[in-house]
């Protein structure tokens, strides 16, 4: 396994991480991506362990904070050999204190997710979304006293906008609060809107990306294709509502590439769009997520080889949209590409 630092921080992370939106599943969503006891949970954990990965990332919102306490059983015992980041803001409730990030949130959900984890601490401590109607001056006070109470280690944020993350950086420095050293993000083949602003935010500020559904929502499996419908067995059929819209033609170019790199590396679909992934500025590590062993094995065999620079550019052409404005005189026009040589 390669291990990264995490953005400009102290903190080193596995070049790949396990997300447990699969253990414990409930409800419409996570029901349908898994459900995974803390019996078989343990067993995955093992996996994980035994090849380097080390970062296992959850939410409260995760099965209404099951997936927190089938993780917390998972690594009873050996809390020592793995780092947890967690996640808070979306909504846990109906009441009016049962969502954002206020101070009160922040405490209650911090103190919350200690008790499912079975922890003393959170490795990495996230915002799920930003929270407009709270400043960002008592969000960043609130977690500068939870850093300080030992509680947590390091702080990030998730499914931010470019000028919400900069407010925040630009505070917490203003302040001397924590910053904001990693930013969860959906990034894959079929979706690279996380380059437009946000990845050169995150070069300039030393902010490293968490990568979120690397296989755009599971249709970067190998078993989607064009003319063919759905296979049985895909969460698609339950779950394509709640995740991010992929064009179909766009699907079936990237696929038909993968299928081509694929049988060119003997890797499986999977592996050569996550290879991909890993060889992106600021990725510090991509979250991979599983069901069973099978799949969890499958997808750590993207490590340890690496895709040639021509057929990076065959899936880079394969992929590529057009950026919206103001993005896309950056990348068409020489002019404004010579001002700004580090836009991606």
């Amino acid at each position: 396994m390669e291990y990264r630092r995490l953005g400009a921080s102290g903190l080193t992370v596995p070049a790949l991480s396990f997300g447990t939106g699969t253990f414990g599943g409930q409800g419409p969503l996570f029901g349908a991506w898994g459900t995974s006891d803390a019996e078989e949970a343990r067993r995955l954990v093992d996996i994980c362990l035994d090849a380097g990965v080390t970062l296992f990332d959850t939410a409260d919102v995760y099965s209404a904070g099951a997936s927190e306490e089938v993780l917390g059983q998972a690594i009873r015992g050996r809390r020592d050999r793995v780092l947890i980041s967690t996640k808070a803001a979306l909504p846990t409730g109906e009441g009016p204190g049962d969502a954002g990030t206020s101070r009160s949130r922040l405490i209650a959900a911090t103190d919350a997710a200690l008790r499912r984890l079975g922890t003393d601490h959170i490795d990495l401590f996230q915002l799920h979304a930003f929270d407009a109607a709270t400043p960002v001056e008592e969000v960043l006070a609130t977690l500068d006293d939870l850093v300080r109470a030992g509680k947590l280690r390091y702080v990030g944020v998730s499914n931010f906008s470019g000028w919400q993350l900069m407010k925040s950086l630009a505070a917490a420095e203003r302040h001397g609060h924590p910053r904001y050293v990693a930013h969860q993000v959906y990034y894959s083949l079929v979706g690279r809107d996380y380059e437009w602003e946000l990845m050169p935010l995150g070069l300039d500020q030393g902010v490293g990306a968490l990568v979120w559904s690397p296989l755009g929502w599971g249709r970067l499996t190998g078993k989607v294709r064009r003319d063919q419908p759905l296979p049985a067995g895909s969460r698609l059929h339950a779950t394509a509502a709640f995740g991010p819209p992929v064009p179909d033609e766009l699907l079936y170019r990237v696929v038909d590439a993968l299928d081509e790199i694929a049988a060119e590396t003997g890797r499986t679909v999977p592996q050569v769009a996550i290879n991909w992934l890993l060889r992106r500025p600021t990725v510090s590590s991509v979250i991979i997520g599983a069901r069973n062993e099978r799949q969890l094995r499958d997808n750590l065999g993207a490590v340890g080889w690496a895709l040639t620079d021509e057929q990076v550019a065959r899936l880079d052409a394969a992929s590529a949209t057009e950026a919206a404005y103001p993005y896309f005189p950056y990348r068409r026009q020489e002019g404004f590409a010579r001002l700004n040589p580090a836009v991606v």
